[in-house]
């Protein structure tokens, strides 16, 4: 009997200066590093948390009054999925044949995420994805996202799951991503440049060690793209000596790690510009995998289990299915309406249930 064909290729975490606040530059240097990244043979190629347009530093530099002055701009040059500028993305991996991992500010109607999404070697959107709670003074900026953003897609590379940052320490969201047998994951970040020797928790150490940690614990390879502060960025963003102190330039860790916890590639300094390449193979993850897997062997449901529920969010719409609803109150069914996500590629809703239907129903459980 023949043994399984496990994928083996080439992944690439970018380490990289957006063009910041811009999105028409920096789509083009995404597409000049995924070009890069192709010719160096990668399969693929993952970019950091809000690569475009940039992250928001000013959130943690300045007072809401000040950091007004950043928020139209910022707006304005966020990603709408489906876009023209989107499809700029999908069409130049169909083109270089590579899968793309991207991380993007997303403008939905009047409100923004911190979102993912998975582009596949043909262009199409594999998987779209929210921070599902953004981090600390990142809610003056973005919205949630919902039970549907912790999923795992089923490609021809492997089984591919996204978080963003912090993502990275909340233990139930990375226990829902191991429970779908994710075997590449993109742990994506924005640079570990704030608050050097201040605040050790979002520093280098803490955080590169997250990733590791997530690649051991969950058994899967972990590519862990980073952004990098320009000096350009920190004289725009720090107007006094206290925000210089804030917020240095650098703090490029782009990271890959295999499932035993192994650092692969060669990293780069922390303010280089460029990518981390490894060569992985998913036959290995089963070594890992029989020393400790986490939601099989060397699980006790017994005992613990998460109580996941993937079912869309409501987005302050919704509406009544008035066929369903002449049969009486119990066959009245709603629906969250998403706005530019219900019709986002790679992205759907459920249809509705009605309410005997939905009583049924059980959110998923691993």
């Amino acid at each position: 009997m023949p043994a399984p064909n496990h994928p083996r290729l080439r992944v690439a975490a970018v380490q990289a200066v957006p063009e910041f606040l811009d999105l028409d530059g920096t789509i083009d240097k995404t597409i000049a590093l995924m070009e890069q990244a192709s010719k160096q043979g990668a399969q693929l190629v993952a970019f950091p948390e809000t690569w475009i347009p940039g992250y928001p530093w000013w959130i943690w530099l300045n007072p809401p009054a000040l950091g007004m002055q950043y928020v139209q701009r910022y707006f304005d040059h966020s990603l709408v999925v489906g876009s023209d500028e989107f499809k700029r993305l999908a069409d130049a991996a169909r083109s270089l044949k590579i899968w793309l991992a991207l991380g993007y500010s997303e403008r939905a109607g009047g409100s923004l995420y911190i979102a993912q999404a998975l582009i596949d070697a043909e262009g199409r959107t594999q998987m779209t994805r929210r921070k599902l709670r953004p981090t600390h003074v990142e809610r003056t900026v973005f919205g949630d996202g919902d039970g549907s953003d912790l999923h795992v897609v089923q490609t021809s590379v492997g089984n591919v799951g996204m978080l963003n940052c912090w993502e990275h320490l909340q233990p139930l969201s990375k226990y829902a991503l191991y429970s779908q047998n994710e075997q590449i994951h993109i742990g994506a970040w924005p640079s570990f440049s704030i608050y050097p020797g201040k605040a050790h928790a979002l520093g280098p150490e803490v955080n590169t060690a997250a990733s590791r940690v997530y690649a051991a614990e969950g058994q899967c390879f972990v590519v862990a793209p980073c952004a990098v502060v320009s000096p350009q960025m920190h004289a725009m963003l720090c107007t006094d000596e206290l925000q210089r102190q804030l917020l240095r330039p650098g703090g490029g860790y782009a990271r890959i790690y295999g499932p035993d916890g192994a650092e692969l590639g060669t990293s780069l300094a922390p303010d280089e510009e460029g990518l981390v390449l490894a060569d992985i193979d998913l036959g290995t993850i089963s070594l890992a995998k029989h020393a400790a897997d986490p939601v099989g062997h060397y699980a006790r449901p017994d005992v613990t289990r998460l109580l996941l529920n993937k079912t869309p969010g409501d987005r302050v719409v919704s509406w009544v299915d008035n066929a369903n609803a002449q049969g009486g109150a119990e066959a009245s069914a709603t629906r969250a309406a998403q706005g530019a996500r219900t019709t986002a590629p790679g992205r759907s809703l459920p249809s509705a249930p009605d309410s005997a239907d939905a009583a049924r129903r059980e959110p998923d459980q691993a």
